[in-house]
């Protein structure tokens, strides 16, 4: 009842249509999450993910829970999520891949998450990285640890969204150190990013994760554009 109240003049609605939510609905409609572009790579033994990296690094692992559109509800999503406030969405899209994942063998395997960090300037101005949560939900669901003490971004750059291709494969020398090289030698990390398009970020992170003794890197993105 007071939901129904509460909903009356503050109405919810669905971060990825912005129609209005029912009372036992959350964050994202029913009509959206049949709809949403879902990729099952990880299920189907999809190398679209590692094909990205192809010849530049190597991957045990990689999928993507959508396929990001221009203008679809998934960049939508996004960028509520990023800039919105919205870190619950994170939370969502992480129990739901995580979710997934758990029930494939080749993802049974890995020993902890790490995320693509965030400068500590935009961290502070933005208030959360989109990651984490994301991130922390999908080790919950395979029951391993989550670190973001291993991962440092050194370099504040401008959203790569703003970035042409080339300049996202020219530029990402230098962004990226590594702490704590200890957690991760002779493991297997998941590392997390909410979309992967040329691959540029994710190449930088898994070259600096490449310090680390017998490390074997998995990836795995919210969305693949």
């Amino acid at each position: 009842m007071l939901n129904s109240v509460v909903n009356l003049f503050f109405p919810k609605v669905c971060h990825a249509c912005s129609s209005h939510l029912s009372d036992n609905e959350d964050t994202i409609c029913m009509d959206c999450r049949h709809d949403l572009p879902v990729t099952d790579f990880h299920f189907d033994n999809d190398d679209t993910v590692k094909n990205v990296l192809k010849g530049r690094a190597k991957i045990e692992n990689g999928t993507a829970l959508f396929r990001y559109e221009k203008h679809g509800p998934v960049q939508t999503l996004i960028h509520n999520l990023k800039y919105k406030g919205q870190e619950h969405i994170g939370e969502l899209l992480g129990g739901w891949l995580g979710g997934e994942l758990k029930t494939v063998e080749a993802y049974q395997k890995i020993d902890l998450v790490i995320p693509v960090p965030m400068h500590q300037k935009k961290l502070k101005k933005r208030g959360y990285n989109q990651v984490t949560k994301f991130g922390q939900e999908i080790a919950e669901a395979l029951n391993i640890e989550f670190r973001e003490d291993v991962l440092v971004k050194i370099t504040n750059t401008k959203s790569q969204t703003t970035k042409g291709r080339f300049a996202r494969w020219t530029k990402n020398n230098e962004l990226f150190g590594l702490k704590n090289v200890f957690a991760i030698e002779n493991k297997h990390v998941l590392l997390v990013d909410d979309l992967i398009t040329t691959g540029a970020t994710l190449e930088a992170c898994i070259t600096v994760l490449n310090q680390a003794k017998n490390l074997k890197v998995s990836i795995a993105t919210m969305a693949i554009a």
